[in-house]
């Protein structure tokens, strides 16, 4: 009986999933090149083709699309019993795969992520931000991290602080000789550190008062993808910008910026960890879960 590999099956559902040996290969945490030799030694074994390549696309042949049909149900069982088994573990180990997007990523680094890893240093993270948002049981996470308001209404959330707020700021350097805006209808006069969004479009700036809700477009010199760069350009002078509080907490409070509009940034929902609901978690999700729900409660 010829020795087959469980990750070699799950390379195949992923690759067909993905439709791209590249993009897999980034969801599977694997080269393409030591992916696409996993696939030829398992085609080899098999004696039968599982996909059609071609150097611009890949699909799964026939063989391969009745393979997957077959296949995926049995490998959920066996995943789904080494959880159970897993579950036992005295010590909690394994790889977790966590989807979020940067600014919570940020915010939940120290509270969350390293605390889990200094308690637990048989875990391992594989920690992916992005700004879209994803199916993360389709897509191979254990969990997802999203505002309260993103969380698929199937799935078990955990709150994971109070709620969050935008803060507008500016440098000292900045402001010296400018009028500071009274309210977002002054920031037109004021030049201002523009952000772009994950799927091209310009990010608008949000504020709220008395009732009244809306959104504004800001022009300034510089636009920009990341909030890092961002706060580079705002504490070097060059506009206001408007960033998770998280992100220029410290420097408010340290008198590198200075906050404007305060009373105009609502609070926004907390951040949650979320998870498919699964009879018996590994260990390791465990702990991550029972640490969240110790945070919540803080």
């Amino acid at each position: 009986m010829r020795n087959y590999s469980l990750n070699d099956f799950d390379a195949v559902i992923a690759i067909g999933k993905a439709g791209s040996f590249r993009a897999a290969a980034l969801d599977l945490g694997m080269s393409t090149s030591a992916l696409s030799n996993a696939i030829a030694r398992l085609e080899r074994q098999l004696g039968v083709r599982l996909f059609n390549r071609t150097t611009r696309s890949v699909s799964l042949t026939d063989a391969g699309r009745r393979f997957v049909g077959q296949v995926t149900p049995a490998l959920k069982d066996i995943h789904e019993a080494l959880d159970t088994v897993r579950s036992e573990q005295q010590v909690p180990s394994g790889t977790l795969r966590i989807n979020t997007f940067a600014t919570a990523g940020r915010e939940v680094m120290a509270p969350l992520i390293l605390t889990l890893l200094r308690r637990y240093p048989e875990i391992r993270i594989d920690l992916v931000t992005e700004g879209r948002l994803v199916d993360i049981v389709a897509d191979g996470f254990d969990f997802g991290i999203r505002s309260a308001g993103l969380v698929p209404a199937d799935m078990i959330a955990i709150p994971l602080g109070p709620p969050r707020r935008h803060a507008v700021v500016a440098s000292p350097g900045y402001l010296d000789g400018r009028d500071r805006p009274a309210t977002p209808a002054d920031l037109p006069d004021h030049a201002c550190v523009r952000t772009r969004l994950p799927n091209g479009a310009m990010f608008r700036w949000h504020f709220a008062k008395d009732g009244e809700d809306f959104h504004i477009d800001v022009d300034g010199p510089i636009t920009l993808d990341e909030a890092s760069l961002a706060r580079i350009a705002v504490l070097d002078a060059m506009g206001i910008g408007y960033f998770m509080e998280s992100d220029v907490r410290g420097d408010i409070a340290a008198g590198r910026l200075v906050r404007l509009l305060e009373d105009w940034t609502p609070a926004l929902a907390p951040l949650c960890l979320y998870y498919p609901n699964r009879r018996n978690p590994p260990a390791a999700a465990r702990a991550l879960i029972d640490l969240a729900r110790r945070n919540a409660k803080a």
